[in-house]
């Protein structure tokens, strides 16, 4: 349940405005460089972490932040204080897209209680568009409960958002010699990515590798839309952790079972 003294709507307002006034006048006009890693970071990740950081420990200082763009040893340092409620934040999650003027790119925000997330939040500033969920609360897109079952095709006739770059190389080419989905998709904001699936959008989901500030809030909103994940090892991806994981999901249950079925997940659920 969500801790009382965290209003979702001051939240979700204190998000959207940061989003408004950090990242999209910045959109198309801060050049970028690397990171030790090789991944893209740009003035706008930092402008918005350090504005996001500010005003929740101003509003909620009971609780922590860590953020993507600390430094390893905060980030474990932060993680190694169990019962310590953490806020989890990408400031910018799709830098690459960002930096390159794609606009399809998202902050991403969760609440971790007791090892468990239990409020997720993204913004999207192109299209205004804001997901959130709490957990057993519900998920929603922008005021609209999330969720409501429609027709959805089987996964030969389906769309998936698969990022191929960071699969084990036999799957790549397995997936790419012979899917068994209709036409695919690779949209370059981890976050986003669950938020289409938990949408409909798309319908079934595929990662190698992504970090706990880049599913954190987007796992949970699919799971309170009623869909369904595991990594490719088939654990469930509710256990808080900074090691990188792979995500296999899906928002219809036949599909995701069909679709664990042909990438060989054991013990899915």
């Amino acid at each position: 349940m969500l801790n009382a003294n965290v209003d979702l709507e001051t939240l979700i307002s204190c998000m959207v405005t940061a989003a408004r006034e950090e990242l999209v006048p910045r959109f198309t006009h801060v050049a970028h460089s690397h990171k030790a890693d090789g991944s893209v970071i740009t003035e706008a990740d930092l402008a918005m972490q350090s504005r996001l950081g500010l005003e929740l420990a101003q509003r909620w200082p009971q609780y922590r932040l860590l953020g993507e763009e600390m430094s390893a040893a905060e980030q474990q340092e932060l993680m190694s204080r169990p019962g310590v409620g953490l806020w989890c934040l990408d400031p910018l999650d799709g830098t690459s897209n960002f930096a390159a003027g794609l606009p399809f790119f998202s902050v991403s925000l969760s609440l971790i209680v007791d090892g468990r997330v239990v409020l997720g939040v993204v913004y999207d500033p192109m299209r205004d568009e804001c997901f959130s969920a709490t957990r057993g609360g519900g998920a929603w897109l922008n005021g609209a409960r999330l969720g409501e079952r429609r027709p959805e095709p089987p996964l030969a006739k389906g769309i998936a958002i698969v990022d191929f770059k960071r699969l084990p190389s036999a799957l790549a080419q397995r997936l790419a010699g012979e899917a068994p989905y209709s036409s695919q998709r690779s949209l370059g904001s981890v976050a986003l990515d669950w938020c289409w699936i938990a949408a409909g959008r798309a319908h079934v989901y595929l990662h190698g590798k992504q970090l706990l500030w880049d599913y954190g809030a987007g796992q949970l909103i699919l799971d309170e839309a009623g869909g369904h994940s595991v990594t490719l090892d088939g654990d469930p991806l509710h256990t808080v952790s900074l090691r990188p994981r792979s995500a296999v999901a899906a928002l219809n249950v036949e599909l995701f079972r069909e679709w664990t079925a042909w990438l060989g997940v054991k013990h899915a659920r």
